[in-house]
């Protein structure tokens, strides 16, 4: 038996990018990238390394290049982390597991580096497979929980429940991560919202940013935990831009939705510091006449074109700054 799985990239449309501070969020799956796993039973539990987890390079600048891309590691390290994760969500709900061993492999398509969720996509990939191999069902509220444990718990990578919860429930979905629902039942409030409500949307990503030091460093969250009121208010604020998001969806006001991208972005510049090069991407698209706001913590940006022509313009002149447009494919 041959399993194949999938799990896509995605872009924060409203909200914080990656919600760790009880907020409010609007996400999109992005179908024109994603992560595969293939699984099949074999006698030993084998994890197959692919091209990029490779120890043999071409050059000390190939070894420099695909280290900046990909990390020193590569995809193998997700796939024992969620492997291991599983195992322990079933163990704890006393759910007895066959002894059957599988060999397992990944491939992935979503650039890296660059805000699109590429790790995660490939541990909610490792789940679907492992939960049809097995014949376990995670209940799906539980298994953004899964998929954020096993990169937080297991490999310390900082990251929040948006990304998890998009990629595992697919779509475009209105998060609520109100403190007292989360307090109450572990995960926040998922609504799956009619793609077909989607404005003309464009993605705009830096195609060599991934293998620069662009990560900007900043400490939000500590001076969010103190209490600071100018981070606390403009968090507040974000989270009240997917409230708006959502009823502008609904509403289908275009005029609406552009203004809110831009007041996402606008409001992340008084607490974040932001990079030259990725305001560069903001900076080019609102030239075009399209709104722009992060996709993720950078290197990728969402908005709102009007017609084929300012679509044409995006491509022209984002292409000038090394950067690729296209428009997400999301059903």
């Amino acid at each position: 038996m041959l399993i194949e799985t999938r799990a896509y990239a995605r872009a924060g449309l409203f909200g914080n990018p990656s919600d760790g501070f009880y907020g409010k969020t609007i996400a999109i799956s992005v179908r024109n990238f994603g992560a595969s796993v293939t699984l099949y039973r074999s006698p030993e539990l084998t994890i197959e390394p692919q091209q990029q987890d490779t120890n043999t390079f071409r050059s000390m600048h190939h070894l420099r290049d695909a280290v900046a891309t990909l990390g020193y590691h590569g995809g193998v390290p997700l796939l024992k982390a969620a492997i291991k994760k599983f195992a322990e969500y079933c163990e704890t709900e006393q759910i007895r597991l066959p002894n059957h061993n599988f060999s397992i492999r990944y491939s992935t398509s979503i650039p890296r580096q660059v805000g699109l969720s590429g790790s995660s996509a490939i541990i909610v990939a490792t789940f679907r497979a492992l939960m049809q191999f097995y014949n376990i069902e995670i209940p799906l509220p539980i298994l953004p929980n899964l998929v954020l444990a096993t990169e937080a718990e297991e490999l310390g990578i900082t990251a929040g429940l948006q990304d998890r919860v998009i990629q595992c429930y697919e779509g475009c979905v209105y998060m609520n991560f109100d403190r007292e629902t989360m307090d109450r039942q572990g995960y926040g409030q998922y609504e799956p919202l009619d793609a077909r409500l989607l404005p003309k949307l464009y993605i705009a990503y830096n195609t060599d940013l991934g293998k620069q030091s662009g990560r900007v460093h900043n400490d939000v969250r500590g001076r969010w935990l103190k209490g600071e009121p100018l981070v606390i208010d403009t968090m507040n604020a974000i989270a009240d831009v997917a409230r708006q998001g959502r009823e502008a969806l609904f509403q289908q006001d275009t005029d609406a939705l552009n203004a809110l991208v831009n007041r996402n972005y606008d409001l992340r510049t008084q607490i974040y510091a932001i990079s030259d090069r990725n305001q560069s991407l903001i900076d080019t698209a609102r030239a075009c006449g399209a709104s722009a706001s992060f996709t993720g913590s950078g290197g990728s940006i969402i908005g709102l074109y009007r017609d084929d022509a300012m679509l044409n313009r995006l491509y022209v002149e984002l292409k000038k700054i090394n950067a690729r447009v296209i428009k997400p494919y999301v059903v």
